[in-house]
């Protein structure tokens, strides 16, 4: 009995720690399913292929990993061993090479990309440098970020 209260207590404080995931602080209690999602550049998707091939429980909380879990959880994002359909960069353009990218390297990377887009002058980089949407929203309605404020209204 005494065994049994002594493991409980352990698992609590266990669950109650701040596990560090590739550079990001994750509580205890969220489930392994659930925290991978807050590492940016990981999803749903990338969460649910890690726990299949790790072959983690998804309800299992994060405090209750072990330290090599945590590591084969790293190596495994990482690695390319993710599904090709989950990837974020195929044919990247520089390298054109698939990978998957994480973390700040993910704000980088973007952030790049934007940069060219603008420097090339294309259709999106134009309208990146306005501000405006470049995936063909329309613009009539939405998109007026404090342009004229009651244009309809009359000063006292």
């Amino acid at each position: 009995m005494a065994e049994n209260k002594k493991n409980y207590q352990q698992e609590e404080k266990r669950e109650e720690r701040v596990v560090r995931i590739l550079s990001k602080d994750i509580e205890g209690k969220m489930t392994v399913y659930s925290g991978l999602t807050k590492i940016k550049g990981i999803s749903w998707g990338i969460s649910n292929a890690i726990c299949r091939l790790l072959k983690i429980n998804k309800n299992k909380t994060i405090g209750n990993l072990t330290e090599s879990e945590i590591e084969d959880i790293s190596k495994i994002t990482k690695s390319q061993k993710l599904p090709l359909h989950l990837i974020n960069r195929r044919n990247d353009f520089e390298t054109g090479k698939d990978s998957h990218v994480i973390g700040s390297e993910l704000d980088l990377k973007k952030e790049l990309d934007i940069k060219r887009l603008k420097k090339i002058k294309s259709y999106r980089g134009i309208r990146h440098t306005s501000g405006l949407p470049l995936r063909g929203q329309r613009t009539k309605s939405h998109f007026r970020k404090n342009r004229r404020k009651g244009s309809g209204i009359k000063k006292k």
